[in-house]
């Protein structure tokens, strides 16, 4: 089997765990780094006193499947038509608002989750996963297109033989990030670099009565938290040391990324905070290696992206 002859369909599930069977030409994601894996695999041991000093064979209690995989952060090519990225979001529990003709804007919630079903083709061979949810973490590199990273983690079966299917993507062609008017406490830092992740804690409870021995897959936290690279100031600019001590929370706010209506995005976290500071080095500059936490300034706000 060849690696680049793969590819990944995504499909919101109407009612859990029941697949919406994804087309090629409607769900089709383009992805990067696609790395599937078992999730909470039950092999048992069985330690029988006998004569023998061999093992006695395992016994196989099914298991869920996980699959891992990047993604470019681009909008639609129309203002407020979701990006196709939209669903692994929601996948992802984040709620989505749809102005028409306006925008798109993706934030965490904590009740409603959706689900999704996932097609997995493999150069001849498909596996399913089903009752999916998930986390997500963003890297931004100045002058380099954004990344989401994704794992989602569902119900699945035996994989069969199936051909490979001619997929539709979206083509429209990412902004790096640049020309943003990044602030943090209402100063233009200079960052070379931000990232964040969502930390979605994937519950998976048994329950003897499921076909696999495995309840719904349920998203039950996230403690989101990120890092940027400011260059360091004197502390008459800017007290980031002070802002830690006090335990002081700031916006922090990307501004618009991307010039052509319906690429365009900004991300927003109303209150984060300083989780640790140390000095690193960029190319000679003294820089700030500082980690952040996001809390929620109301509810389910900790962070927004907004696709215009």
């Amino acid at each position: 089997m060849l690696i680049n002859r793969e590819v990944l369909l995504a499909k919101i599930e109407a009612t859990y765990n029941v697949d919406p069977i994804p087309t090629a030409a409607l769900d089709a994601m383009l992805v990067e780094n696609l790395s599937p894996a078992n999730e909470g695999l039950r092999m048992t041991e069985r330690p029988g006193v006998r004569a023998s000093i061999g093992a006695l064979q395992y016994v196989y209690g099914d298991t869920l499947r996980s699959i891992s995989f990047d993604a470019e952060l681009k909008g639609s090519g129309v203002a407020g038509t979701a990006p196709e990225l939209g669903v692994l979001f929601r996948g992802c529990a984040f709620g989505e608002t749809i102005a028409a003709g306006v925008s798109v804007t993706y934030a965490p919630v904590s009740t409603g989750h959706e689900s999704l079903t996932l097609y997995y083709y493999q150069d001849g061979m498909l596996t399913k996963l089903t009752g999916a949810r998930g986390t997500v973490s963003f890297a931004f590199e100045a002058g380099m297109p954004a990344k989401a990273s994704f794992t989602f983690t569902g119900h699945t079966s035996t994989p069969t033989d199936v051909a490979l299917v001619n997929p539709t993507f979206d083509t429209t062609t990412p902004e790096p990030f640049k020309g943003a008017t990044f602030t943090i406490d209402s100063f233009a830092a200079t960052i070379g670099q931000l990232s964040f992740d969502m930390s979605n804690q994937i519950a998976m409870p048994s329950d003897c009565s499921a076909n696999d021995g495995f309840g719904e897959i349920r998203v039950t936290g996230r403690d989101v938290a990120g890092s940027i690279d400011p260059e360091k100031e004197l502390v008459s600019v800017e007290a980031f040391e002070a802002n830690m001590r006090n335990g002081t929370t700031m916006a922090l706010a990307t501004g618009v990324i991307g010039a052509t209506t319906g690429n365009r995005y900004a991300v927003n976290m109303p209150a984060v905070y300083y989780r640790d500071l140390g000095d690193g080095d960029r190319e000679g500059i003294r820089t700030l290696e500082c980690s952040f936490g996001a809390s929620e300034a109301t509810t389910d706000d900790e962070v927004s992206i907004a696709f215009t």
